[in-house]
């Protein structure tokens, strides 16, 4: 999604970026900054960097709708849900800062496209440690591949949902034209986030926080 701050009432927007600026001081204050490995921290710069080109290979025919593949999964599982947040955010101020999305709409975009999946996909992680085995396919499986469709599909249900609340498009219009193209989309994240991860575990595993060797090798 690419939205705009006029396709919502300002209550909507001001709300938004409020708590938008509150999750990033949540979200700094949770990181443990020092425990930052120094080589992960620049190959996810870079990741950044990547996720800015595939932010901007976008398609989209409607104001506000865009569809592209958001890499919150993927973010979230290298770095863990805080830090992913916060480049997550530092990916959106730096298409602010190249003119190309609504400043006032940043808030929303994070809060609607980018924080539904990756807490889904912290949830997923919790959850497959817990009841699933510890072994390698499940990792890739269904914290990447799995989670990655779904939680690009909750995010757009989620924006879907704001913009319909919102009156800027018919229900109509964005059940019947605008969500069969997100279940296309979802694929493409599955299918991306699935290939990044398993190509990084087995080559630069120390790049993913949340993988651990003793636990879904040594099994």
């Amino acid at each position: 999604m690419n939205f705009l701050a006029g396709q919502f009432a300002l209550p909507w927007v001001w709300g938004a970026n409020g708590l938008w600026l509150a999750l990033l001081l949540l979200c700094a204050r949770r990181v443990a900054w020092r425990a930052l490995p120094p080589q992960a921290v620049s190959a996810w710069c870079g990741a950044c960097v990547v996720l800015m080109g595939f932010t901007l290979a976008k398609a989209g025919w409607q104001p506000g709708l865009s569809f592209h593949l958001l890499g919150a999964t993927v973010f979230t599982l290298l770095m863990g849900p805080w830090l992913a947040l916060l480049a997550l955010s530092l990916v959106q101020l730096a298409l602010l800062a190249a003119g190309l999305i609504d400043p006032l709409a940043i808030g929303l975009n994070v809060l609607l496209s980018y924080v539904p999946p990756a807490l889904l996909t912290a949830g997923v992680l919790r959850w497959a440690r817990q009841r699933l085995a510890p072994n390698l396919f499940v990792y890739v499986f269904v914290n990447a591949v799995l989670t990655g469709a779904a939680g690009l599909l909750l995010a757009a249900a989620c924006g879907l949902l704001a913009l319909g609340l919102a009156g800027a498009y018919p229900a109509e219009y964005l059940l019947g034209e605008v969500l069969p193209f997100y279940f296309l989309l979802a694929w493409s994240e599955a299918f991306t986030s699935g290939l990044v991860l398993a190509i990084l575990i087995v080559y630069r595993p120390l790049w993913v926080a949340t993988f651990d060797d003793r636990r879904y090798l040594v099994h």
